[in-house]
């Protein structure tokens, strides 16, 4: 029996081409229910979910010329489960919000929907902002059936069923040099 190649053992799910397509129909259903974005705002969540959010809000801006796309980034640092357990010191990122969300329509981005429990504090800190008419969640990868919390995204790039020793690498052109989803196996 042949050795399992790389590629084999960590697929790219989603890259090149792929990955723009992905972004542009992601695009296309929020238009379908937002129209103009003109009582809606996108929020990303730090720290990956700020690329996705720029990423569609810059291509909503060429959908929708002569529009204004409002989009901020949320840090959740200190509204996690986890940051008292924590041995090292966190370090928080940044948040900008310039807008304001009271009344609005907020359409929550992330990369990855895992467990739940970033965008549960995701929307712990959103309400420091306001209260929203209504919170819809985007993500470009649904990590199904490994919910910690009863949490289900409202828009989905791709879903993935994988198991807990997987992981999910999202690389962007930004900061990684090219678009990609990567599912590595055991941790590698």
């Amino acid at each position: 029996m042949p050795k399992p190649t790389q590629t084999m053992l960590n697929p790219t799910l989603l890259d090149g081409q792929k990955f723009q397509i992905t972004i542009q129909r992601l695009c296309r259903q929020l238009i379908e229910n937002h129209n103009d974005f003109s009582n809606s705002v996108i929020i990303g969540i730090q720290p990956r979910g700020i690329f996705l959010a720029k990423r569609i809000a810059e291509e909503l801006r060429k959908i929708l010329p002569g529009k204004t796309i409002l989009q901020g980034d949320l840090d959740i640092t200190f509204y996690r489960d986890d940051f008292r357990r924590r041995e090292s010191p966190l370090v928080p990122n940044s948040t900008h919000i310039d807008f304001i969300i009271e009344g609005k329509k907020v359409i929550l981005m992330d990369d990855v929907l895992w467990t739940g429990r970033t965008i549960r504090s995701a929307m712990d800190a959103m309400l420091a902002f306001g209260r929203p008419e209504k919170v819809e969640l985007l993500v470009l990868v649904d990590r199904r059936y490994s919910r910690h919390l009863p949490v289900a995204a409202d828009y989905i790039g791709i879903a993935v069923d994988s198991i807990a020793s997987q992981k999910v690498v999202v690389s962007w052109k930004e900061t990684d040099g090219e678009d990609k989803v990567v599912l590595l196996s055991d941790g590698k």
